[in-house]
């Protein structure tokens, strides 16, 4: 039990980690979106590609605003969301397996 319990402490910081980098690549994405970046970039056609499948989702459901794509931030949200909740949830059933 013991050993399931390092792991499952192993992959709640895991998923931290993955969760807050992936916020940062989404801040970069938007921040991209404001400049004339150049779209043959490796970087900006990286945080295109990572970032497309969610932002695209999130814009099918999202009533038209105008010009203004809140897609992004309501991405954020949501992965503050699960860093609150799943992170601590796994760290919680981690504790209660020691």
């Amino acid at each position: 039990m013991f050993m399931l319990s390092n792991f499952l402490m192993a992959v709640a910081k895991l998923v931290s980690f993955v969760l807050s980098a992936y916020i940062w690549v989404v801040i970069g994405r938007a921040v991209i979106s404001w400049v004339n970046a150049d779209p043959y970039n490796p970087i900006v056609r990286f945080l295109i590609q990572v970032t497309e499948p969610l932002l695209e989702r999130i814009r099918r459901v999202l009533p038209p605003m105008g010009g203004l794509d809140l897609s992004p931030m309501i991405l954020i949200m949501g992965i503050i969301f699960l860093q609150s909740f799943l992170v601590p949830t796994l760290q919680q059933i981690a504790m209660a397996l020691q």
